[in-house]
């Protein structure tokens, strides 16, 4: 299902400190580990939500699997037809957006600086969404960053554990490499160790759960409106069954919280750096002792 949260959100104060490049064929920004004395314990490849690759929070989440993981991380260009970031504003004024908790107020300049009503902001974040649906569909998508994971596990990953980090859209991409026999034809490795996503979207449930076999950590809000707490019990069944995951629920928080949280509410913060630690905890578990 994709919703408004899809497109909404804030922009995160911060400058990345990695770099952009081309890699396999694909842009791709890339964060090191600052202590550069110490070889990376792996490589973590974020598969990023609607606002795509070149969005400054999902560079600077890049930078913090680096530093605070020891590894080497990625953000990926999916090609996505990514909605400008410009339509944010647009997207968190329109009253239709659905929002976790009573909305946040109108940014503090819009009513002097911004003569638009919202019925324009509106139109912005329907003429922002349609697009990037029709033109990102699964089956588009899916087959470049298969083949972005693969070129990693055949070169750099070689000897290497690689793990998926997947937001939003990028949370679907990322249990479908978790399933059992996704291998490089080449070597026969699975294309990853482990997963990781947050408020994943256009999720089969339980079917594609069901599939997973390498272990897949999910972070998910109880008032996402992408996924349902009935959805989320049938996820955590299935992987505690499975012994292949683990399910964590962040109360009070929506769709997109852990790359588009409000840094300015103490709360959202909180949450999304929760959220983050997660990812990096669960990542050095799943990493450790494996040998490729």
């Amino acid at each position: 299902m994709s919703c408004p949260d899809c497109f909404s959100g804030h922009v995160h104060a911060g400058t990345p400190t990695g770099k952009t490049t081309k890699l396999h064929g694909l842009d791709v920004y890339v964060a090191e580990p600052t202590e550069s004395s110490t070889p990376p314990k792996g490589i973590i490849i974020i598969i990023p939500d609607a606002f795509g690759w070149e969005f400054v929070n999902n560079r600077i989440l890049a930078d913090h699997y680096a530093d605070r993981g020891g590894t080497s991380s990625r953000c990926m260009d999916t090609r996505y037809n990514a909605p400008p970031l410009q339509n944010i504003i647009s997207l968190r004024l329109a009253p239709q957006t659905v929002y976790p908790s009573p909305p946040p107020p109108p940014l503090p300049a819009y009513k002097s600086t911004n003569p638009n009503p919202l019925s324009y902001h509106l139109v912005c974040a329907v003429y922002s969404m349609l697009p990037f649906i029709i033109s990102n569909r699964f089956s588009t998508s899916y087959p470049i960053v298969l083949s972005f994971f693969t070129a990693v596990r055949d070169n750099e990953g070689v000897h290497l554990p690689v793990g998926a980090a997947g937001f939003c859209w990028g949370g679907k991409h990322t249990l479908n490499l978790a399933f059992e026999g996704v291998t490089s034809a080449k070597n026969g490795k699975p294309l990853i160790d482990a997963g990781f996503t947050g408020h994943p979207s256009n999720l089969e449930i339980p079917g594609e759960i069901e599939k997973i076999e390498k272990p897949v950590s999910f972070a998910i809000g109880d008032k996402d409106i992408a996924v349902s707490m009935a959805q989320v019990e049938q996820i955590r069944k299935v992987v505690e069954e499975k012994g292949a995951g683990e399910v964590k629920v962040y109360y009070g928080t929506g769709h997109g919280f852990c790359v588009r949280a409000d840094h300015i509410r103490e709360d959202s913060r909180k949450q999304a750096e929760e959220a983050e630690e997660q990812a990096i905890a669960w990542f050095k578990r799943h990493f450790e002792g494996v040998e490729h």
